[in-house]
């Protein structure tokens, strides 16, 4: 078995364990019912890579030596969050998606109404979640402190904003950033930071991983932009080529394809070098860096 095998089978069980933790908090969730809950259920059943909850679950695992209870309802959380962003964004109002996840979208499975009250829905349980599930309020406190920031108007939904206003336009490399920092590195960060809390991290292991999370976070979004030009819908199971017809600032479009490959490497590369502290207790998370790098869909 190859290393790269060996690192997708870790991330397939990862992406299972998480699963299981949502399937399983959805399910006690007794007092939502009817068309929510099935539409709830049919987006988070769409499955995904789940990459930013594997990293809630290594982060944790590296700090501790083991993925605690915290950790798992942590990664369960920032999955919720996710994907209410996805149910969101495929909306005819936003990128107007009709596949996500190689199926319908929500509001093509359902209605427009129902996805948009899905993704509120899957948004605030997830911090309730947090409130009720986290064995410690104060560890519940910064959980939920770091999620609402990554996710809000000043992290997710600002990357958001500032992607539909770049439409069309003539925006450079600096509002590019902006909008990749902000729409995408953010979240993985707060994986990072969500497994480092859980954990019990040191203030300057959290420091290091945090900064590996916005890397790979910035950099999953470069190989994103390249796979919108060169990957195909079946392949990506999202509609290819999107981005380039709704005039999106993209790194192909404004640095070209090149530079974009060469600007995902050396992300990838910053992010390993801030795992340098932790010595192999890291390979883990080194391996996550390149796969982001070098995926294909």
């Amino acid at each position: 078995m190859s290393v790269n095998d060996d690192f997708n089978n870790q991330l397939n069980a990862k992406a299972q364990f998480v699963n299981d933790t949502l399937s399983r908090l959805v399910a006690a969730q007794t007092d939502i019912a009817g068309d929510l809950k099935e539409a709830i259920t049919y987006t988070l059943k769409a499955g995904g890579k789940r990459v930013r909850s594997a990293l809630v679950l290594w982060c944790c695992e590296l700090i501790e030596g083991k993925i605690n209870r915290n950790a798992e309802i942590a990664a369960a959380a920032i999955e919720m969050v996710h994907t209410y962003s996805l149910v969101h964004d495929d909306l005819p109002a936003m990128d107007d998606d009709d596949f996500r996840r190689g199926q319908p979208t929500c509001h093509k499975a359902f209605d427009e109404a129902t996805a948009v009250l899905t993704g509120d829905a899957l948004l605030t349980l997830a911090f309730e979640i947090l409130a009720k599930e986290i064995d410690n309020p104060a560890v519940a406190v910064r959980l939920i402190g770091e999620l609402a920031q990554a996710a809000g108007p000043a992290g997710m939904i600002a990357g958001q904003m500032a992607d539909l206003k770049a439409e069309n336009g003539q925006g450079g490399r600096e509002i590019l950033e902006y909008i990749h920092t902000n729409k995408t590195a953010k979240m993985f960060r707060c994986a990072a930071a969500m497994g480092a809390i859980c954990g019990g991290a040191k203030d300057s292991e959290f420091d290091r991983l945090c900064e590996y999370g916005l890397k790979i976070g910035l950099g999953f979004q470069v190989a994103d932009d390249i796979l919108d030009v060169c990957a195909s819908s079946e392949h990506l199971g999202k509609t290819a080529g999107k981005d380039a017809k709704a005039g999106k600032v993209t790194y192909p479009s404004v640095i070209g394809m090149e530079e974009s490959k060469i600007f995902g490497e050396k992300l990838a590369d910053e992010a390993i070098t801030a795992l340098e502290p932790f010595g192999q207790r890291a390979d883990r998370l080194r391996d996550l860096a390149i796969a982001l790098l070098k995926r294909t869909k």
